[in-house]
């Protein structure tokens, strides 16, 4: 059975269960040492183990590929909102920064934001470091299979990439400058 517990609280005596990670023994007691989920593990020795276990929020980790929503762009980078890591869905958001210089691995002097993303874009990108306190992450779309795998037009259609560098309005045919994503399918999130 699990239930929730918050730090500090009194578990149980210790002719009752053994300590497990996450808790701590005092007087005779078995507390929690944080907040957190509370197991009970039967051991085959007689006594049962109690821990407690942080709830294991996904968090996006350095070198993980994310599946992110543009927000605003500027001349020297794109903010973004990280929806999945892989194909998890975040159960909170995630603040992401695309720099002007992690868009693309060549050329990077010639690189412009408003001609790689625009708001409203679906990007797979890859995580190059953690943020900082307002959980900003930095992010880059340097390699072939991350970059725009979802944009709309100005008419309110799903825009088909046709090259590396442009997608197009099935509609109007009107091409917009984007940094395309060549898409491998398991990261494809409909």
């Amino acid at each position: 059975s699990i239930s929730f517990c918050p730090s500090g609280e009194r578990l149980c005596s210790t002719e009752e269960a053994t300590a497990g990670s996450g808790t701590y023994t005092r007087h005779g007691f078995i507390f929690a040492s944080l907040a957190g989920c509370l197991e009970r593990r039967s051991e085959d020795s007689g006594l049962p183990v109690v821990s407690v276990v942080r709830d294991a929020q996904l968090l996006p980790d350095v070198g993980a590929v994310v599946t992110c929503k543009v927000c605003s762009i500027n001349s020297r980078f794109a903010k973004v909102h990280i929806l999945y890591v892989g194909s998890t869905p975040l159960k909170s958001t995630f603040r992401g920064t695309i720099r002007r210089e992690d868009i693309r691995a060549t050329e990077k002097d010639k690189v412009e934001v408003y001609k790689s993303f625009r708001p409203g874009d679906i990007v797979l990108a890859k995580v190059i470091s953690l943020g900082d306190a307002q959980s900003n992450y930095l992010l880059s779309t340097a390699e072939n299979e991350l970059g725009v795998v979802a944009a709309r037009s100005e008419a309110g259609m799903q825009m088909v990439p046709i090259s590396w560098c442009e997608m197009q309005c099935p509609r109007t045919h009107t091409k917009d400058f984007r940094k395309v994503a060549r898409v491998q399918p398991q990261f494809l999130q409909t």
